[in-house]
């Protein structure tokens, strides 16, 4: 482990990320046993596993913070700082060997996330940012895109079956009809390409703050707009709609709920 990587939240970040995704890689492509949960999402031994390991790292470096994860109770829940960990975001497409899932850690006080990072070892990619240190993927600096023209942009979401409010999949069916390319590239890794220019538009429905908070930095230093779809700027709204800066305007006139 690099001392100089600890030096900063982003840094850190970035460091127990692809830990705990390279721990979660040992499973991945093999066949494993597959849990349901009580809200009927997947999970495995790999999720669990890469959760402890991550858990363990905090604990040493960092003790007296406190932790939230997917798949274990918080530890320290009244702590000031709080780390954040979804271990693998998007089980589903692990579990068939589709390698487009990530491992998400955020360090937040309050609802002011401080650094985030996602760490994708199937694809070999790497991302991590904070507010005011930029967004830098694989070590090198990250910018959304430019593209100010949605029939040019490429859109995307986790799944469409989950905008269960007929108002919002009424607004989202008339923004693909603009769209140039719309595309399920979703979980964490849609916010990946969002925030290294390759993607315009990533839509969630439905989101734990272990989903958002890690994706949040990323976007906004990357240049991007991370908001609700009632237009709130954060993390911790229950859904997602993030764009390029160019975008931004036009996709939350279409999108965007009055509070």
């Amino acid at each position: 482990m690099s001392t100089e990587r600890l030096d900063s939240l982003l840094g850190a970040v970035a460091e127990v990320a692809e830990l705990a995704a390279g721990t979660a890689m040992r499973w991945f492509g093999k066949d494993v046993s597959v849990e349901t949960k009580g809200d009927g999402s997947p999970v495995t031994v790999a999720d669990r596993t890469a959760e402890e390991v991550a858990r363990a790292w905090i604990a040493d470096r960092f003790p007296r913070d406190g932790v939230q994860g997917e798949e274990f109770p918080p530890i320290r829940p009244d702590a000031k700082r709080q780390w954040i960990i979804d271990p693998i975001d998007g089980t589903k497409a692990f579990v068939r060997g589709v390698p487009l899932w990530g491992t998400l850690v955020a360090v937040c006080e309050g609802e002011q996330v401080l650094a985030g990072a996602a760490c994708f070892p199937a694809v070999q990619e790497l991302v991590n940012a904070a507010p005011g240190e930029g967004c830098w993927w694989n070590g090198v600096q990250a910018h959304v895109s430019q593209v100010a023209s949605l029939s040019e942009a490429t859109v995307l979401i986790t799944d469409d079956q989950f905008l269960e409010r007929p108002e919002r999949h009424a607004r989202w069916r008339a923004l693909t009809q603009e769209a140039g390319v719309v595309r399920t590239w979703g979980d964490c890794y849609g916010y990946l390409l969002l925030a290294t220019g390759r993607a315009e538009v990533m839509v969630d429905d439905i989101v734990n703050p272990w989903d958002a908070a890690a994706v949040y930095p990323l976007i906004t230093e990357a240049g991007g707009v991370f908001t609700s779809w009632k237009g709130v700027s954060t993390a911790f709204g229950g859904d997602i709609i993030a764009t390029n800066g160019a975008l931004a305007g036009v996709v939350r006139d279409q999108l965007r709920e009055e509070s």
